[in-house]
Parts: C-alpha cells; structure tokens; sequence
C-alpha cells in the first residue's frame, strides 16, 4: 500500500508540473512558433521560391539543383547526432542555428538585388555568380533549421502531458496550417499586385517584381522576429555542470536506436511511407494542370489544394484524440487507410474521371493529419528520450534518402511510359496512374506491416 501511495504521489506531482505558469507559457509559445516558423518556410518554397528563380534567370539544371537541395536538406539531421550530446544549453544553441537560418531564407531575397549595383566591381563578379549565392544561401538556411529540429521538438514536447501529446501536436497542426492558408493568400496577393505589369516597368526606379522581393523579404523578417520572441518564451533547462562532460558515446548511441529493434521497425515504417508517397506525389502536379491530361486550371487545383488543407484542419484534432486514445501506432494505421484509398483514386482517375482527384487530394491530406505529428510523436513509445534527437535524425535521413532514390526510378518509369505514347505492356494507361497503383500497393502493406508488427511492441511512457 505504501509502495502504491508513493506511486500515486509522484504521478501527482509530475501532473501537476505541466499546470504550472511556466510550463503553460512554453506550451502556448511553442506551438504559436510552429506557426511563424512555417510561415517562413512558405515564403520559401511555391510559387515564391518559383518567382525568385524565374527572375534570376536561372537555367533548367541549376533549378533542379535547388530543388534537389530542398529535397535532400534533411540530410543535415545526421549531425545532430554528433552535436546534442555536446550542448550544455539546448536553448541558447537551439535558438542561434535556427534563427541565422530562418534570417538566411530573407536574404535569399536580395540577391536580385545585386544587378542594380554592378558598377562595382565585386557586385558585379557576385551578380554574376548569383546561382552559387543562391545555392549557398540556401544551404546555410536548411543547415540552420534541420540540424535543430529535433532538439527543438524534443525540447518544446517536453513541456506537454504525455498522454495529451498527440491532441496538442493536432492543435499546433491546425493552428499553422489555418494560418499558413492566410499568409499565403495574402502576401501572393500581394506579390501579384507589385507584379502587375499594368503599374509600368518601374517602381521608385526597381522592377515591380523586385518591389514584391521586397514585400516578401520584409513579411519573412517579422516572422523571423516572432518566432525568435516565441522560442525565447519558452523555458529553457540548461545541463548542470557537472553533466556538461558526461558525452554518450557513439556506440552507445548506436546501441540504443539502430540496435533497438523497436526503432529499426518504427524506421522501416518511414522508410516504407516515404518511398511509398514519393513514387507518385510529385508527379501529380503536373497531372492536373498538363493540358493533355487532366487539363484542370490553375484556379481550380488551387481550390482543391484548399479544399484538401481544410480537410486535413478538420480531422487533426479528432486524430490526435484517438492517437492519445489508442496509441500513436494506431494513428498512424488510421492514416495509412485513408492514404492508401487516396491513392487508389490516383489508379481510377483519368480525362473522362478527373474529377477522382478530388478525392485524393482529400484523403492524402487528411491522412497527414494522422501521419505528420505521429511519425514524429512514435519515437517516444519505442526509444529512450535520451537518444530522441538521434533516433529522429537517424530515421528521418535514411528514409528520406530512400524515398528520393524512389521519386527518382518513378520518374524514369513515368518517362518511359509518356515516351511510349501512355502505353505500358500493350494497355493505354497514364504514368501517373501506374504509380498510384505502386503507392496503393506499398500503403496497403505498410497497414499491415503496423498493424501485425510495430502495435504489437510494448509503448513507453515517457
């Protein structure tokens, strides 16, 4: 009986922390940080980064460089393996990488800049060089933000109840993506009315597009600027002294993910959700527009692509409910489903039944209300939170090659079939059909794979 008091005193006490001012203060911060920090990732990324190439007049293959890069950024991870364990004050270093990379997706707006300036000599070798800027730039940005992600992660989680993690990782979901929704209209907007060749070639003697750069550049700032204030809001826990040189060995750390076999089977499932949405994803946008294809506008895929975001704000909070219920396993089984089915419409949708992609758009969205924070929340069940920051590195970087490696073969087989006039073992079929079908296969085996597999370890609480 005094063993079970004890037991029940201390469950009292650790709940009763997550109530404090403190606790309650960071909880609020973080999550109004994910928000700024995907606002900037937006002003990165779409039709923005799009508009920055364009203007740059960059060549084809430098532009599928950069966009290589942000594919591959991931990678960057891997050294946070190598860094954590070295940190004594998770929010002063957290806090300097990531802002000095967020800062460095705004400059990326200036480098237009530079042609304004060539009688300069060295302006002029820069302009000149401007792709390598770029790309430089780039790498510096993606360096900044992944190599703390997941110190980030873990250290805003660390003030959320346990079992009310998943609600809360649905709450912050919702919270950005029904805001990002709002700065995108806005500041594209915006970007189209300092575009608008209607006002004349110049502005105060610049480019109407470079007079967007600049209304983008300054949007991207503030957000900089709040999601510094945020992250400095939240309470930080530096490491006594004493701890500062207690290093966990790399063989340790080796020893507690890749020779865990609980993680190794949570890393096959990210491995297999990866390569399973890679196959086909990124060739569904062409799909819609492609005037030989589904030849849908530009106006309504981006209602459907609304409509999907809508969707996916719906379902989060109902998701992390029943991942908080049931288990993050469980939640992302739920997911799974409806991608698989999403994809399964990918198989069916052609010209005469476009509007199919309606129903993929829907699902595959709502599925990632399930699958986002889960993926991420899961690594709490299966590895000591003691090596949180690796084990994520570890399995976000190898699944994240391997699903490029995957897009890469999908878009050498979708080469092959258009090239064959849409035709694959004598049957006129899409590309994109075909991959749809090779998604559909690879997500319904994964649901089985969680379900007879990973539900059955036993979770940690932590």
């Amino acid at each position: 009986m005094d063993n079970e008091n004890i037991v029940a005193t201390q469950c009292a006490a650790q709940t009763s922390i997550y109530d404090t001012p403190d606790y309650k203060r960071s909880r609020m911060s973080y999550l109004i940080e994910c928000a700024f920090e995907y606002f900037v990732a937006l002003m990165a990324s779409g039709v923005f980064l799009d508009a920055l190439l364009q203007d740059l007049q960059l060549d084809d293959g430098t532009k599928m460089i950069v966009q290589s890069l942000i594919s591959l950024a991931f990678l960057f991870q891997l050294f946070a393996i190598f860094v954590v364990q070295h940190i004594s004050n998770v929010k002063v270093f957290a806090v300097t990488v990531h802002i000095i990379g967020q800062v460095m997706f705004m400059v990326l707006y200036l480098i237009p800049f530079l042609g304004y300036f060539t009688d300069n000599a060295f302006v002029a070798w820069a302009w000149e060089h401007r792709a390598i800027w770029l790309i430089v730039g780039m790498l510096i940005a993606y360096f900044g933000n992944y190599l703390v992600t997941s110190m980030i992660y873990k250290w805003g989680n660390s003030f959320v109840e346990p079992h009310h993690r998943a609600r809360y990782s649905a709450t912050k979901e919702m919270v950005s993506l029904l805001s990002g929704m709002v700065v995108t209209l806005g500041v594209g907007f915006a970007l189209d009315i300092f575009s608008d060749p209607e006002r004349g070639q110049m502005i105060s003697g610049i480019e109407n597009i470079h007079v967007g750069f600049i209304f983008v550049a300054v949007a991207t700032l503030i957000f900089c600027i709040c999601d510094f204030v945020c992250l400095m809001l939240i309470k930080g826990e530096k490491k006594p002294k004493s701890e500062k040189k207690d290093i966990v060995p790399l063989r340790e750390v080796m020893r507690n993910t890749l020779g865990n076999k609980k993680f190794i089977y949570v890393m096959i499932l990210m491995i297999l959700w990866d390569v399973g949405r890679f196959v086909v994803v990124g060739s569904l946008a062409s799909y819609q527009t492609n005037k030989t294809e589904l030849a849908l506008s530009v106006f309504v895929v981006t209602i459907i692509a609304n409509a999907g975001c809508l969707a996916r704000f719906f379902v989060s909070r109902p998701f992390g409910k029943f991942s908080d219920k049931y288990s993050y396993a469980k939640g992302i089984e739920l997911a799974l489903i409806l991608a698989a089915v999403g994809f399964a419409c990918c198989v069916f949708t052609t010209p005469e039944t476009k509007w199919l992609i309606v129903g993929y758009v829907l699902l595959y969205n709502m599925c990632q209300a399930g699958i986002s924070q889960n993926m991420h929340n899961i690594l709490y069940s299966y590895v000591d939170s003691r090596y949180f920051v690796q084990a994520s590195a570890i399995k976000n970087s190898v699944a994240g090659v391997l699903g490029f490696v995957a897009s890469l073969g999908a878009s050498k087989l979708l080469d092959h079939i258009q090239a064959n006039g849409n035709m694959l073992f004598g049957i006129h079929v899409y590309a994109q059909q075909v991959l749809g079908l090779i998604a559909c296969i690879v997500m319904v085996g994964t649901v089985f794979f969680v379900h007879f597999v990973i539900a059955k370890q036993k979770a940690m609480v932590q």
